[in-house]
């Protein structure tokens, strides 16, 4: 009898109902902490999730705001991949305080030419977001566009990886909209398991009739393949400009492929 119930317990095993295979997690191409995107697309067939806590102080239009941030990644195609970006809560202090839900963003991310993942080779990406959400609450001194298209480059040079992204977005405010241009250039190096990151970007006010100018410091560590935790903290070099923020966050590509 106790042979018999052996048997059973073998045949009703996870590893016999469902055989499971030793696959390897990819890994994660985390697109924070900074301003910069990656050209390059998460592996494809798993979800992303970068998410994070941002605090800023002394901008033209808050003393004071503190966010959640949400971003979802899914590649659908080696060469495809579709965005979700929100913020689960915004606080501002300016001359009312508020507590809201924040913005909603949707895009798709495609590569023009080069590698799928991790290039030897620079990789072009083109890039489309359209806010489909509001909150109307006030934003860090670049804005919160209505709709961006973008133009990505990523690549590796003598041990440094770099991220270039060129943005053309339309701002509304009060009903008149206006176009904005934005340049950014993020520059990496790994120390060990440590990357240490440097960057700066650079965005036209239209409305301010200014320039909002940033020079951005962040460390990331790779916990695990998937996990990547970071960071970081942003200095405005402009009178426009926010003039200090900070974050931290991580990176989590879910391990179980959905095909």
């Amino acid at each position: 009898m106790m042979r018999f119930s052996r048997w059973v317990l073998f045949l009703l095993s996870p590893g016999m109902i469902f055989p499971q295979t030793a696959a390897v997690v990819p890994e994660a191409n985390p697109g924070r902490p900074t301003v910069s995107t990656p050209a390059t697309l998460t592996p494809v067939g798993y979800l992303q999730f970068e998410s994070g806590a941002f605090g800023a102080t002394d901008s033209p239009d808050f003393s004071k705001r503190i966010n959640g941030s949400e971003v979802v990644k899914l590649a659908v195609h080696p060469r495809l991949q579709l965005l979700l970006d929100f913020e689960p809560l915004v606080h501002t202090n300016s001359n009312v305080q508020q507590t809201k839900f924040g913005d909603v963003v949707l895009g798709f991310q495609s590569v023009l030419f080069g590698a799928e993942a991790a290039p030897a080779h620079p990789t072009l990406s083109f890039s489309f977001l359209h806010k489909v959400h509001e909150a109307g609450v006030p934003e860090v001194d670049f804005g919160a566009p209505r709709s961006s298209v973008l133009l990505l480059l990523s690549g590796d040079v003598i041990g440094f990886h770099y991220d270039a992204n060129a943005l053309a977005n339309e701002l509304e405010e009060n009903a008149t909209r206006r176009f904005q241009s934005g340049q950014t250039l993020s520059i990496s190096h790994p120390l060990k398991r440590v990357t240490i990151s440097g960057e700066i970007w650079h965005f036209t006010q239209p409305f301010a009739k200014g320039h909002a100018v940033g020079s951005l410091w962040a460390i990331s560590y790779p916990v695990r393949r998937n996990l990547v935790i970071d960071d970081g903290f942003d200095r405005g070099l402009t009178s426009t400009s926010t003039q200090w923020e900070a974050f931290v966050g991580f990176t989590y590509l879910l391990p179980h492929r959905f095909w």
